[in-house]
């Protein structure tokens, strides 16, 4: 029973990157969502992305304990040991699809492919207490680069999801980048979305959806973003990542892996 029960050095390292891994995930989530939820006008949306952040962080805990401390086959008698490979099983292919998300998401913060297009496409994000958050101003900054380099390109700037003050995320960015010096007819606006689909639903009526576009929004939204792109008919899409903290970016991936998960049980 004792030579079961060892853990080899291997699976020790294993299980103590991914205990390490957690941590980090687990300080992101605890510190970023909750600040966001506070500062959102939406909040249910991010309450409910935040409930289902830390489910994925309890199966990632699990797998990570099991992995490291051998947590459900050392059980006695041999009925609990069954029971413990049934949650062992349940916990592995759950956190193989947790962690495949999260390559998906990671992977697509990493292409950068974009080129000359007539349109590129601005993201939105929630505005905080009515003001831009800091990876909003980080794809404002990315889409400034990318006129700069190619200046007989349009922005097209999404997001409805009105402040209080009734400035919705588009008008925001719209006031950035004027006094900033970008000419207005250098901009359009959709500003009546609440989502990233409806974002490419409303901009395929304004521009012919076989029309190359660059993408730019934040690092971890790149991947769901252009599938969403796609979905709308647009086939020609590049993409242009903007930076996001790194501190913030593991809540945000887990974001990304909640409202992946959603869009396919729908």
């Amino acid at each position: 029973m004792k030579t079961q029960n060892r853990i080899s050095p291997v699976r020790r390292i294993v299980g103590d990157i991914l205990l390490v891994l957690f941590v980090l995930l687990a300080i992101d989530v605890a510190f970023v969502m909750p600040a966001r939820i506070n500062a959102v006008v939406l909040k249910s949306v991010y309450q409910e992305v935040f409930f289902y952040e830390i489910i994925l962080c309890v199966i990632l805990l699990l797998f990570a304990l099991d992995i490291r401390f051998n947590a459900f086959t050392r059980w006695k008698p041999a009925l609990f040991r069954m029971i413990g490979w049934i949650l062992r099983t349940i916990i592995v292919m759950l956190s193989i699809v947790i962690l495949f998300f999260c390559g998906k998401v990671i992977t697509g913060s990493l292409i950068n492919n974009a080129g000359q297009a007539d349109y590129a496409i601005v993201l939105g994000l929630a505005l905080e207490n009515g003001k831009p958050a800091p990876d909003l101003l980080a794809r404002l900054d990315t889409a400034m680069e990318y006129i700069k380099k190619y200046p007989g390109a349009r922005l097209i700037l999404t997001g409805g999801n009105a402040s209080e003050s009734g400035r919705t995320e588009a008008d925001v960015m719209r006031e950035i980048l004027t006094a900033r010096g970008v000419p207005e007819d250098m901009l359009i606006l959709e500003d009546q979305a609440q989502t990233t689909k409806e974002n490419f639903s409303n901009i395929a009526g304004m521009i012919p959806a076989e029309e190359p576009v660059v993408m730019i929004s934040s690092n971890y939204h790149m991947d769901r973003a252009v599938r969403n792109a796609s979905e709308s008919g647009f086939s020609q899409v590049m993409r242009l990542p903007a930076p996001s903290g790194f501190f913030a970016f593991g809540a945000n991936m887990l974001s990304e892996v909640v409202l992946d998960l959603n869009d396919l049980t729908k």
